[in-house]
């Protein structure tokens, strides 16, 4: 059996904007991570309509993969208030109620501006829950309720082989774990795992993209991960999705384990 132990749980509750770590999180069978990835901002014309919610291209979104000053906006968004707010460094530079139009009208021109966007072309602030804007929510309505992980042990290869720190934040998973052999979990999908006390099947190694060349400190695109993954490994991939089946709490220091590995 390989067994490890969760590290930390991150939600991102806006798409593309600031992760927030979390102590506890109570998992539901068949939905994904609580309040991941509900609200997003898309780009004019992307075609979204909240009453029929389709699964959209990531590019449709303000995201990291073309807009790297976002990993500079230090975001706090409240999903039981709708309270968001925007910091640089530490300073408030907007605060908004989002569950007001005024609010996100000005929030909408706030990302404009930064962006500097045309008035006609501002991007929308967006919602329709369940619905959650998952980059994978384009492989399958399954998906979209996939939870993501990493595992530590796999990105500490990564940084051996580059010889340079690879911050974790770049990756935005769910669930960052250790304990694992380097890279181990690619070879799992369609098998299925615990984390903590819920049955999970891995469904997806994770392809990374371009958000991932975004520094979170700085803001600044300062390693290729795909192109570099590609060179070492001979894949793009770092990362894993899976499909929860079981109500459980987990938390930093749960078990995170395979059945029946050698």
């Amino acid at each position: 059996m390989i067994e490890g132990r969760i590290d930390s749980l991150y939600r991102y509750p806006v798409k593309g904007l600031t992760g927030e770590m979390l102590q506890r999180v109570s998992l539901v069978a068949g939905e994904g991570f609580p309040a991941d990835r509900l609200f997003g901002f898309v780009r004019h014309g992307s075609g979204f309509d909240p009453a029929r919610p389709q699964p959209l291209p990531k590019d449709r979104f303000l995201m990291l993969m073309k807009d790297e000053r976002l990993a500079g906006l230090e975001a706090s968004f409240d999903p039981a208030n709708w309270h968001f707010d925007v910091r640089v460094q530490g300073h408030l530079v907007h605060r908004a109620d989002l569950s007001r139009q005024d609010g996100r009208d000005a929030t909408e021109a706030f990302f404009a501006t930064m962006f500097d966007i045309p008035h006609e072309e501002m991007p929308r602030f967006v919602h329709a829950a369940p619905h959650r804007f998952t980059d994978v929510s384009v492989v399958s309505s399954g998906l979209m309720n996939a939870v993501s992980l990493i595992n530590l042990e796999s990105l500490r290869d990564f940084e051996m082989r580059l010889g340079k720190e690879v911050l974790p934040a770049r990756f935005r998973a769910n669930i960052y774990f250790d304990g694992w052999p380097a890279f181990s979990e690619l070879e799992l999908v369609g098998r299925e795992i615990m984390i903590g006390e819920a049955r999970a099947i891995v469904t997806l190694r994770t392809r990374r993209c371009a958000a991932t060349e975004v520094n979170p400190r700085t803001a600044r695109r300062d390693i290729p991960v795909p192109r570099l993954l590609m060179q070492h490994y001979g894949h793009s991939d770092l990362g894993i999705y899976a499909e929860i089946q079981d109500d459980a709490v987990i938390e930093p220091g749960s078990r995170i384990s395979v059945m029946g590995a050698n």
